[in-house]
C-alpha cells in the first residue's frame, strides 16, 4: 500500500489552512515559536521544515532572516504556500516544493535545523519513521539541530474526557489501541477523527531519534493541559488567562506527556 496516498488525501481537505486559527490552534502556534526561538541562533541559518503544510512556520522562520526550505507530500498545501509567497510583505523561502520525508531532495550536510512537524505521525511503520530519521540526519551539518514533533499516546484520551467522548465504546476502543500499542485508528463511525497515525509515548520516540544517530537533548510538550478548562475559548480570548495558559504550558512543559504535542530535541553529533 502506498502510505503517501491517504496523507494527500486527508490534506486536500482544506481543513489545514484553518487549523491553527482556531481551538487550540493558536496555542499550538505561540508555544512553537517559543520553542523555536529556544534553538534558534541569532545568526541567520539554513532551515528543512519537512512536513510544514501551508509554510505557516516557514514563513514565519523567514521573516527572522533564515534561509528556509520548505517541503511537504500535499499538492494542494505547497500551491497554497506558493500563493502565499506571491503576497506583499512576505518573507521569501529559499525553495518550496512536494516531497517525500523518506527522500529529501537535498544534499548531504547542507541544513544547520531540520524540523519534522508530521511525518512522523503520519508513518505508522517504524521503518518508515526510521528512514525519515535518517534522512534528517543526512542533510544536517554536523552539529546540526534536530525538531521531531510528534502526537501523545494520551491525547485522544485527552480529548474524549474533555468532550465527554469517552463514554461511547468505539472511541474508548480506538483510546485503548493508541495508549496500549500507539496505533491510532480511526473508527468508521468516527469520520472527522484525525486520520490514522502512530501516536507515540516521549521515550518512544526519543529512543526511534537515538536509534537514527542523534543526541537527544530534551522532549518538551507544547500545548500544556489548561486547554481543558471549561469555557476554554472564553479564557483564551481574555489576555491575562491567556498568559496563564501559556504560563501553565512553560511549567509543565518538562513533562510532554500533559501535552497532546510533544517535540524531541536533538542534534547530530559534531563528528558525524
Amino acid at each position: 500500500m502506498d502510505v503517501s496516498r491517504p496523507i494527500v488525501e486527508f490534506y486536500g481537505s482544506g481543513n489545514e489552512a484553518e487549523r491553527l486559527s482556531r481551538g487550540i490552534g493558536p496555542l499550538e502556534f505561540l508555544r512553537t515559536c517559543e520553542i523555536l526561538q529556544q534553538v534558534l541562533p541569532e545568526v541567520s541559518i539554513s532551515i528543512c521544515d519537512v512536513g510544514g503544510a501551508h509554510g505557516v512556520y516557514s514563513f514565519w522562520l523567514a521573516g527572522l532572516g533564515h534561509q528556509v526550505h520548505l517541503l511537504d507530500l500535499s499538492p494542494e498545501l505547497i500551491e497554497a504556500a506558493r500563493r502565499t509567497a506571491q503576497q506583499v510583505d512576505v518573507p521569501a523561502l529559499a525553495s518550496v516544493q512536494v516531497g517525500d520525508a523518506r527522500s529529501l531532495p537535498y544534499d548531504d550536510r547542507t541544513m544547520d535545523l531540520v524540523i519534522l512537524q508530521g511525518p512522523l505521525y503520519h508513518l505508522q511503520d517504524h521503518e518508515d519513521r526510521f528512514r525519515c530519521l535518517r534522512e534528517a540526519f543526512r542533510v544536517l551539518k554536523p552539529g546540526g539541530a534536530l525538531l521531531a514533533f510528534g502526537i501523545t499516546h494520551t491525547a485522544s484520551l485527552m480529548v474524549g474526557l474533555q468532550r465527554g467522548w469517552i463514554w461511547n465504546d468505539d472511541h474508548f476502543k480506538m483510546v485503548q489501541g493508541e495508549v496500549t500499542t500507539g496505533e491510532h485508528l480511526r473508527p468508521e463511525s468516527w469520520p472527522n477523527l484525525f486520520m490514522d497515525a502512530y501516536f507515540h509515548r516521549p521515550e518512544g520516540m526519543n529512543a526511534e531519534v537515538q536509534t537514527c544517530g542523534f543526541q537527544v537533548l530534551g522532549t518538551l510538550g507544547i500545548e500544556g493541559p489548561a486547554w481543558m478548562v471549561d469555557r476554554y475559548d472564553e479564557h483564551w480570548k481574555d489576555e491575562v488567562h491567556q498568559q496563564r495558559i501559556l504560563q501553565v504550558a512553560r511549567l509543565v512543559e518538562r513533562d510532554p506527556i500533559l501535552s497532546p504535542h510533544f517535540v524531541c530535541v536533538a542534534r547530530k553529533p559534531q563528528d558525524s
